[in-house]
């Protein structure tokens, strides 16, 4: 494809794109396809001369749509939606265009200078204190990974990264058993070790423990570990438990331990004041991840990590070799610092398109109906045959059991689990809680409404009808 063609093939994706989102509810939410079926239609190798964009393009439609998941449908309640405001999508062709690789303010002022604003934007929306920096992540994971690895080597004075963990004391990390798995990834990837992180008993809330806390760190201590580090969780994805943040900030306070909290789903909620009980103690955090790509529309990918104090994460990542250095200038702020990666994207971009388009106030009514219509969903489904609630609405999170008599509960749920995704008009997942297998209907999606939520409830109630059996459907 030559350069001059762009125009005409852009604007073919870009009536193709604008077809699909208007027909998107039209289609199953779940890939209907078996493992290996779109592999097979690819040629085994690369084609050794040019091909007509037309056939490309023909080939794309063939084959692609019909085998995706489709995380923008309205019926997508399954995991966090990772969404995709249409403004965001305009910004992400924008980026793309541009091709930039962001690493230096030097390579990219206008990225690096917009991303510190934008995650000032953020900051406020969230009412985080004034004096939190930032950076955009890709996504949660690395946030995480950069806030074990800047605990580690605060623990260690900055020993780690110098001379290696061999002959360190051994490091403790102290989190919930309802933190997100990525937390147990970071812990492997900083060295410390899967077995060096506690997981703290949580109180019948499913809460993180603070005597619990205290004392676990106390207990290694005395057995001669170093404690690093405690990561905290609000809106945790298996069924949205949050810790307290006041009381766990201050064990760690006392014990001068570094906080890292990751909120990515349940953060973005925070820009509703009246949700911010949720956010209490936030301020004494000296790492937070948070996620606009789950809940704020921000096309994927856009973690914001928000840091009390910068210094200790660029000390921990930062690296200036001669060829990276900006001549003539020793203050300016490069993000490739404070991260893993020394390539970035221009994510600041879609998040400056997206609070325009739409200002604070539209994002925050989306939300409070998400949260509004899941109530009204758990509701319903308590109300159901044979249907029991396992967990209350955290958020717009809930988790759900079908359990008709003379079954074993766990089974048949996940055998309606299978005849929901089957069916395709909606998309749930599962997870275990306290042993019971569990559907989870998470509202958030960008452009759901009350009606998708509600159908949701009906495509339940048929397809558990459908499955006893006395039916005759």
């Amino acid at each position: 494809m030559k350069r001059e063609d762009y125009f005409r093939w852009a604007e073919r994706a870009a009536q193709w794109g604008a077809e699909y989102l208007a027909n998107l509810s039209e289609r199953p939410v779940r890939a209907q396809t078996a493992p290996g079926e779109i592999a097979a239609m690819l040629p085994d190798t690369p084609p050794d001369e040019p091909e007509d964009m037309e056939t490309i393009f023909a080939d794309f439609e063939r084959i692609v749509p019909d085998g995706m998941t489709h995380w923008q449908h309205p019926r997508f309640f399954a995991y966090f939606s990772a969404n995709a405001a249409p403004a965001s999508m305009v910004a992400e062709n924008l980026t793309s265009v541009m091709a930039a690789q962001c690493m230096l303010w030097q390579t990219s002022p206008a990225a690096t200078e917009i991303e510190t604003r934008m995650v000032d934007w953020m900051r406020q929306a969230l009412g985080l204190r004034t004096g939190f920096q930032g950076v955009i992540q890709d996504s949660a994971t690395t946030a995480n990974v950069c806030g074990v690895l800047t605990m580690r080597e605060r623990a260690l004075a900055w020993r780690g990264n110098d001379s290696g963990l061999a002959g360190q004391p051994q490091l403790r990390v102290y989190a919930s058993p309802e933190t997100h798995s990525s937390v147990d990834k970071a812990i492997r990837i900083a060295g410390i070790g899967q077995q060096n992180l506690v997981k703290v008993p949580t109180d019948g809330s499913w809460a993180l423990d603070a005597e619990a806390l205290r004392e676990a760190i106390e207990a290694d201590r005395a057995a001669r570990y170093l404690p690093a580090g405690v990561i905290l969780c609000i809106g945790g994805t298996s069924i949205g438990a949050s810790d307290r943040l006041q009381e766990t900030i201050a064990v760690a306070r006392e014990q001068d331990l570094y906080v890292h909290v990751d909120a990515a789903w349940a953060g973005s909620a925070m820009i509703c004041p009246e949700l911010r009980e949720l956010w209490e103690g936030i301020d004494g955090a000296d790492s937070i991840a948070i996620n606009p790509h789950k809940w704020l529309g921000a096309q994927f990918d856009c973690s914001i990590q928000f840091l009390a104090d910068p210094k200790p994460q660029v000390r921990t990542l930062g690296i200036r070799p001669e060829y990276l250095q900006t001549l003539g200038q020793t203050e300016v702020t490069n993000y490739s610092e404070w991260t893993i990666p020394l390539g970035r994207r221009f994510r600041a971009l879609k998040l400056w398109f997206l609070f325009r388009a739409h200002g604070l106030e539209d994002l925050r009514q989306r939300i409070r109906n998400h949260i509004a219509w899941a109530e009204e969903a758990a509701a319903a489904i308590a109300a159901l045959e044979d249907f029991r609630l396992v967990t209350k609405c955290h958020l717009s999170l809930f988790t759900f059991q079908y359990a008709p008599p003379g079954e074993d509960a766990n089974d048949a749920t996940e055998r309606l689990l299978q005849a929901i995704n089957d069916d395709g008009r909606i998309y749930l997942t599962q997870t275990v809680h306290e042993g019971q297998f569990v559907i989870r209907f998470q509202v958030g999606q960008f452009d759901c409404r009350r009606e998708d939520v509600l159908l949701a409830v009906e495509v339940l109630g048929e397809l558990a009808t459908a499955s006893r059996p006395n039916s005759q459907g």
